[in-house]
């Protein structure tokens, strides 16, 4: 399940860059599903551990994926630990939805992420509620953020 505090969170990791360069493996960048969530959110395609075909940038290595990509990526890998998505753009939240449906993962959030119009279970850690949907989402989060 997806859970996220909405809000400062000191235990979470905040500049997921840096994070990112230092401790990403290859395999992660390979992955069938990492090489999903970097052709829909990046519009990049991975040709090895080490060399990602980008439209706009031309060849370029994982560290150069955007903020987004790179934050998505570890949130996959390291579910145990709390990164701050803030780096994520809309185009993201399908990608920690369904992450979310795959493991237990818990984000910081510092700003409101459109989770869509479909359905979700997302536990709201600031007040332990779980909501289903950005209608519910919303008026919640605009307390925190």
């Amino acid at each position: 399940m997806l859970s996220i505090y909405y809000g400062d969170m000191p235990e979470a990791v905040f500049n997921t860059a840096v994070y990112f360069k230092n401790v990403y493996e290859d395999a992660w960048i390979t992955d069938p599903f990492s090489k999903k969530m970097i052709l829909d959110v990046d519009k990049s395609v991975v040709l090895g551990e080490a060399v990602i075909d980008s439209p706009v940038l031309g060849k370029i290595a994982p560290v150069s994926l955007s903020g987004g990509v790179k934050t998505l990526i570890l949130i996959q890998n390291e579910p145990q630990t709390i990164f701050n998505a803030s780096t994520c753009g809309d185009n993201c939240a399908k990608w920690i939805l369904e992450i979310g449906k795959r493991q237990d993962i818990t984000i910081n959030l510092r700003h409101l992420l459109d989770f869509g119009e479909g359905s979700f279970d997302i536990c709201i850690l600031n007040t332990g509620k779980i909501v289903h949907s950005m209608k519910e989402l919303v008026p919640i989060a605009g307390i925190y953020v």
